[in-house]
């Protein structure tokens, strides 16, 4: 049905309309590098100005094994953005949520690309496996023998039976495949509503609706390791360039860790509003703590992140004014 470009590559973008996907839309367009194919379920399919790339735009559920057949013809890349996810509110009350359909879907999406030969299958793991640590953490520092947090024990045990599918099917294959451990993933295009967001969304809409104060939920000594997404989009850009092995697992992050009380701060120093901040310690948190160090990425990928966690929210607070709705933290119509 579909044919390879002879031009350019062509790059198959899963998720396209979340946080992460929506993000890969736009960098990769505005390269004009790849023919992009992108891949929705449930939000509408977006316009990128200033863009000579086309982008061909399909919806469909991504646990249907033929329409995942389907999608993968004439495909050389897979950039698969497309997860269940949410923030600590359901991992700590609806944990299942993270599990089942992440499972389905991308072991259907591996088996269809190991049958139609796919170039490079690239997927966002994530760093919950990690055990809370005040010391940055290497990919070889995880023992798969350790217990995962019980908070994280779902989610955490469901990217690891993804990465190693990833690492089996390009054992047995020419197929490059590439697992991203990122940090917390903020900027442009994220949730900001309060019910779907992490804490950085939603911790910056907080802030710019609080009129006189700011509550943050737990003590907030728990700390991130925070990268801003357009460090994100340059790593995959550099992983398709210069990977060499056929199976890699990288590290992804900002490099350091911040407690949420200070990130809290430093977010409403930012804002220029003068805020009382308060803890509510009946809402759910996860007091762990991480960092991650990226040695490998830089070795192998000469990646490091450009941009710091100032100019990180600078850049975030100017999008959130110029793109959200204050009534309904949602994406403005346009």
């Amino acid at each position: 049905m579909y044919k390879k470009s002879m031009i350019k590559p062509k790059m198959l973008i899963c998720g396209a309309t979340g946080f992460i996907g929506r993000n890969m839309i736009e960098y990769f367009a505005k390269k004009n590098l790849y023919d992009i194919r992108a891949i929705h379920f449930s939000r509408p399919e977006f316009d990128i100005e200033n863009s000579k790339s086309e982008i061909e735009w399909l919806k469909g559920d991504l646990r249907d094994s033929e329409f995942v057949a389907e999608i993968m013809e004439g495909i050389d890349i897979v950039v698969q953005c497309a997860a269940t996810t949410s923030g600590s509110k359901d991992i700590v009350s609806t944990p299942y949520l993270h599990v089942t359909d992440n499972a389905v879907m991308n072991s259907i999406l591996l088996r269809s690309a190991y049958d139609q030969k796919i170039k490079h299958f690239i997927f966002f793991s994530c760093t919950v496996m990690y055990p809370s640590s005040e010391n940055a953490i290497s990919e070889i520092d995880f023992d798969y023998n350790n217990p995962i947090h019980d908070r994280y024990f779902g989610v955490g045990n469901t990217k690891i039976y993804i990465e190693k599918m990833l690492e089996f099917y390009s054992s047995i294959s020419d197929m490059k495949t590439t697992a991203i451990r990122h940090s917390n993933i903020y900027g442009p295009n994220d949730k900001y509503d309060f019910e779907r967001s992490h804490v950085f969304g939603a911790t910056v809409s907080k802030v710019l609706l609080a009129s006189d104060k700011v509550t943050v939920w737990g003590e907030g000594e728990e700390a991130r390791d925070l990268l801003y997404v357009d460090d994100l989009n340059n790593f995959v850009e550099l992983t398709i360039k210069k990977q060499s092995e056929n199976f890699e697992l990288f590290n992804c992050g900002g490099g350091s860790a911040i407690k949420i009380k200070d990130l809290v701060k430093k977010i409403i120093e930012l804002s220029g509003k003068q805020l009382i901040i308060e803890h509510d310690l009946s809402m759910p948190s996860i007091p762990t703590s991480l960092f991650v160090n990226c040695d490998k990425a830089k070795q192998k990928l000469d990646w490091v992140p450009q941009v710091d966690l100032e100019h990180g929210i600078i850049k975030t607070l100017a999008w959130w004014h110029d793109n959200i709705d204050p009534k309904t933290l949602k994406m403005k119509e346009t």
